[in-house]
C-alpha cells in the first residue's frame, strides 16, 4: 500500500465552490451580472468607479480588513451630490423628485460595496463596456 498518496475529501473531488478558482468565479459571475443593469444604474456604476478609482492606492481605506462605515456611507452621500450636480448642469426637462434622492443614495451605497469588493478581491475597475 502506498502512503504517500493523499486522500481528499469526497467533496473536494468535485467542481464547484471547493476549487481554486471560487473568487474568480464569483467577480466573473458579478461582473456579467453588472452588464444586464438598467441604463441608469450603468450610469450610476461608472459615476461610482470613477470615484474609487481616486481612492484606490496602496494603504486606502477601502483595503482595510473592516474598512469604516461611515466613511463609506459619507463617500455615497458625496456621489450622490456629484450626481445632482451633473444633473442640474445637464438641465434635465424631468428633474428627479427630491424624495427620489435618499432611495438613491441607499443604491449608491450597495453600488459602492460591490465595487470595493471586486477591487478588494481583484476584479476588474468599474462596469464592462460592451
Amino acid at each position: 500500500m502506498d502512503f504517500d498518496r493523499r486522500i481528499l475529501p469526497y467533496y473536494m473531488t468535485y467542481p464547484g465552490p471547493y476549487g481554486t478558482r471560487r473568487e474568480d468565479t464569483v467577480i466573473r459571475d458579478m461582473e456579467y451580472l453588472q452588464q444586464m443593469y438598467p441604463l441608469e444604474v450603468k450610469r450610476y456604476q461608472r459615476r461610482v468607479a470613477s470615484v474609487l478609482d481616486r481612492m484606490d492606492y496602496e494603504g486606502s481605506m477601502i483595503y482595510d480588513e473592516y474598512p469604516d462605515r461611515f466613511s463609506l456611507e459619507r463617500m455615497a452621500k458625496n456621489i450622490v451630490a456629484i450626481l445632482q450636480r451633473e444633473e442640474k448642469e445637464a438641465a434635465v426637462e424631468n428633474p428627479t423628485p427630491p424624495e427620489k434622492w435618499v432611495w438613491l443614495q441607499d443604491l449608491i451605497l450597495v453600488l459602492l460595496y460591490n465595487e470595493v469588493y471586486k477591487r478588494r478581491h481583484g476584479g476588474r475597475r468599474g462596469i464592462i463596456q460592451f
